[in-house]
């Protein structure tokens, strides 16, 4: 009995010994390293944030119903972005940038998505892929010559997809040829965003066909250099948001125009699609949002049967869980912004954001169309482009089967070694 009694009071002495010498480590610092919750934002993120809502409400949503039925971006919302500084949201001030975080980006990308996720993809891919490759591989003098156009008043897309290069996009077979100061270009490009305003083109070909993906190259292209700009595809949705083949019959390209090293276009292609796949879940975070505040307010107006619609118990379990859902997944796309801003692995994460958030935005924005009934699944209301807009998530920047093949790739590697 007293062995016991010795052994329990000297556990609890170890234990005290312990808490002490943590308190003891933690107390000068607890105040100042405790993580904030993933929706503490920055002053400048909140302020973008607050911003882009704003021009969203009053810039863009006028004339998304025009936009959608034309299948044709307005040139003043193009012009509006670059006036607002949201062509340029991380670029460096001596750019012409905002030098904001990839998180202001993020949350610019959501909200101009809520009101309209056509012009939520023309700012993504000119943010996260062109002007990031420029940023983050490009030589100074290409810096110095495109990043301030880029975020001032000329538009950026980004071309690596071919016919025979989706998902597999290293199979691509746009040639780029030497000769003597320039390469030479030829080649098709298919699904390209933002193609059909762009004037500055990030071209991805290869120098030699017998080298697979090592002689995959990415060059800056100007329009003026005679891209040809061909079919414009006419889409399910997103229609207002330009997608085009693009096409280089033998167009020359300065061999300074390279960005990074010769070869290394592979390296660039999967770095940077990393970053755009939260751009992406961004977006789809933002659509889902939309059509949630869209229709929840008709469920408190609508009565049937002597009660709100909203009121049922089963509307009720509905709506909530769409709710939690898209909590969940602006949660995802929120961790893997901060995992990326902290030079943190993040592929993974992005992944992850990217096909929740897909599945997020088809469920929601479907669900959004059934609570409104008949009047949901008219064009009286945003619900039905919200609806034909989602689906897109699910495909662009990698399908959901190459982010659910990426996933178990880093699961694989991590529990088998």
């Amino acid at each position: 009995m007293m062995r016991s009694v010795i052994s329990t009071a000297a556990r609890r002495s170890i234990a005290a010994r312990s808490s002490y010498m943590l308190r003891a480590q933690f107390s000068t610092s607890k105040h100042i390293c405790a993580p904030g919750s993933l929706y503490s934002l920055s002053e400048e993120e909140t302020m973008m944030r607050d911003m882009v809502t704003q021009f969203a409400r009053t810039t863009v949503q006028p004339k998304v119903l025009s936009m959608d039925e034309q299948e044709q971006m307005d040139p003043s919302i193009i012009r509006g972005l670059f006036d607002a500084g949201l062509m340029g949201i991380e670029t460096p001030s001596d750019f012409g940038g905002a030098e904001a975080s990839f998180t202001s980006a993020i949350l610019a990308i959501e909200e101009l998505a809520r009101i309209d996720p056509s012009v939520s993809v023309l700012c993504d891919v000119h943010n996260t892929l062109v002007n990031t490759v420029f940023r983050t591989y490009a030589s100074r003098e290409l810096q110095e010559e495109y990043l301030p156009k880029l975020a001032t008043d000329k538009l950026g897309c980004f071309c690596l997809s071919e016919a025979g290069a989706g998902s597999d996009a290293f199979a691509l077979q746009t040639r780029a040829r030497r000769d003597g100061d320039e390469y030479v270009l030829d080649g098709a490009k298919m699904w390209i965003t933002n193609s059909a305003e762009a004037d500055v083109f990030l071209v991805f070909a290869t120098v030699d066909p017998a080298l697979g993906y090592k002689g995959i190259t990415c060059f800056v292209v100007d329009r003026s250099m005679g891209v040809k700009v061909a079919k414009k595809e006419r889409k399910l949705g997103i229609r207002a948001s330009s997608t085009c083949q693009v096409e280089f019959d033998s167009v020359r390209v300065p061999a300074s125009n390279v960005v990074g090293e010769v070869g290394r276009g592979y390296k660039i292609a999967i770095e940077i699609l990393n970053e755009g796949r939260v751009g992406i879940a961004a977006q789809m975070v933002g659509l889902a949002q939309g059509a949630f505040d869209c229709a929840m307010p008709y469920l408190f107006q609508r009565k049937q049967f002597g009660s709100r619609v909203g009121d049922f118990q089963a509307m009720q379990h509905q709506y909530a869980q769409i709710a939690v859902d898209i909590e969940a997944a602006r949660l995802l796309t929120y961790n893997a912004a901060r995992l990326k801003e902290e030079q943190k692995p993040f592929a993974k994460q992005a992944a992850m954001a990217k096909l929740y958030a897909s599945q997020v935005a088809e469920r929601a924005s479907s669900r959004a169309v059934e609570w409104m009934g008949g009047l949901g699944f008219t064009r009286e209301l945003p619900l039905e482009k919200f609806y034909r807009d989602c689906k897109i998530g699910a495909i662009y920047e990698g399908t959901s089967n190459i982010q659910l093949q990426t996933i178990a790739k880093f699961l694989t590697k991590e529990y088998q070694d």
